[in-house]
């Protein structure tokens, strides 16, 4: 072969080697159809694996993906979870009981302004069990002595007496009175000397009249309220009311106590009947709450089982001392002597020297003074039992000085 022919042979090979190399790369460049949303990788990429790593290509059949849903059974005990994660509702309370009332029970009238109606509450609960007596409640909550224009209280008083006819009458007033008085066409201001004649007047009027056919009567005082100037009004009507009540034979109730601490100052949470700390006025600190309501009507409610007597016995109630049978109690025994012994040895066949029995001899006699007696009052000492250690007797007794215990 020639020159010219193997040069033209390496020319021919290489011309081969570039179009092989052009095609390959014209085949890297060109991107699948299935991955033309993906970045072009280079041949470097290709060969090497240079180049960041791209996400697995998403082909068109390919599962869409969802968030687990959560299965029927995962479901409910969330439900459950949830619903116990819930606070607990309080308890019922029990259905209260329901006593039917005798035809012949006596009726306690209540009357008086919204402390009155309060009271009333509460003696009904009080008396719910008890088949002897009816509370009847006739309270206007913004009335008072004060302004007869706006409710006349003798007049009505009355009228309630007739259509009640009760055994006893309660009044609760004085809430409603710190205000200007008409006194003979002219207003007075409250708590002046006028003021106060006036409506001490009216308070005595207003008793007798409960009073007029000679029923037993109770005037239940005011309780303290949050307001300060309040409560001192309070205190000066509640002398008003003892004093004009006592004067026609009734009964004034005080029940300041129950609604002040220890240093006589209001109190919104307090102790009720049961002596458990409970809500006893409102939020304004003026009315009660129904725990408040039954601690005021526990004030009034043993004055009402001593007024009526049998009447007012509750159905639950125990019999009292008169019922139950006498005991019998023994008589207390005297003060005897204290009977002291030898000690007792364990070799001796007749123990305490003795053959009867402690208790079958003669009964002692006692003179009534024991030995703690004898020595505070007389200061005498009861001699020790011979042998004792504090046997100080010089003469020792023959039967301690035979006996080889005490021998030297």
């Amino acid at each position: 072969m020639s020159g010219r022919d193997s040069s033209s042979g390496l020319h021919r090979l290489f011309n081969g080697l570039i179009v092989v190399a052009i095609s390959l790369t014209a085949c890297v460049m060109e991107p699948p159809r299935q991955a033309q949303a993906q970045e072009r990788r280079t041949i470097l990429d290709m060969l090497f694996g240079f180049g960041r790593r791209q996400a697995p290509p998403v082909y068109d059949d390919a599962p869409i993906y969802e968030p687990r849903q959560r299965q029927p059974q995962q479901q409910q005990r969330l439900k459950v979870r949830k619903t116990q994660q819930k606070a607990k509702p309080a308890p019922a309370e029990p259905a209260p009981v329901v006593v039917e009332k005798l035809e012949t029970a006596k009726k306690v009238l209540v009357v008086g302004d919204f402390v009155a109606g309060s009271l009333g509450d509460g003696l009904k609960t009080a008396f719910e069990t008890t088949p002897g007596i009816v509370i009847e409640t006739r309270a206007n909550g913004s009335s008072g002595l004060v302004r007869e224009d706006y409710f006349n209280w003798p007049e009505n008083l009355s009228a309630y007496i007739s259509e009640t006819k009760p055994a006893l009458i309660i009044i609760s007033l004085g809430a409603n009175e710190r205000q200007q008085m008409s006194i003979g066409g002219e207003k007075e201001k409250f708590r002046t000397d006028r003021w106060l004649a006036e409506y001490t007047r009216r308070a005595g009027a207003f008793a007798a009249l409960a009073r007029k056919d000679k029923t037993p009567m109770l005037w239940v005082g005011m309780p303290p309220f949050q307001s300060t100037s309040m409560t001192a009004d309070m205190v000066t009507l509640n002398g008003v009311f003892r004093t004009e009540a006592e004067k026609v034979g009734g009964t004034f109730v005080d029940i300041w106590d129950g609604f002040v601490d220890e240093d006589g100052k209001f109190v919104m949470t307090g102790s009720d009947i049961n002596g458990q700390q409970v809500r006893l006025r409102g939020s304004d600190g003026i009315n009660l709450t129904k725990a408040g309501k039954r601690k005021l009507a526990f004030y009034v409610e043993k004055d009402i089982r001593k007024l009526l007597g049998d009447a007012a016995a509750s159905a639950q109630d125990i019999p009292g001392a008169d019922g139950m049978k006498d005991l019998v109690v023994a008589a207390p025994t005297a003060n005897e002597d204290i009977l002291q012994t030898q000690p007792i040895g364990l070799n001796d066949p007749e123990l305490d020297g003795s053959t009867t029995l402690l208790g079958g001899g003669a009964v002692l006699t006692s003179n009534g003074k024991s030995p703690r007696d004898r020595l505070v009052e007389k200061g005498e000492v009861a001699e020790a039992p011979a042998g004792r250690v504090d046997d100080f007797r010089l003469s020792k007794p023959d039967t301690v000085i035979s006996n080889p215990v005490f021998r030297n």
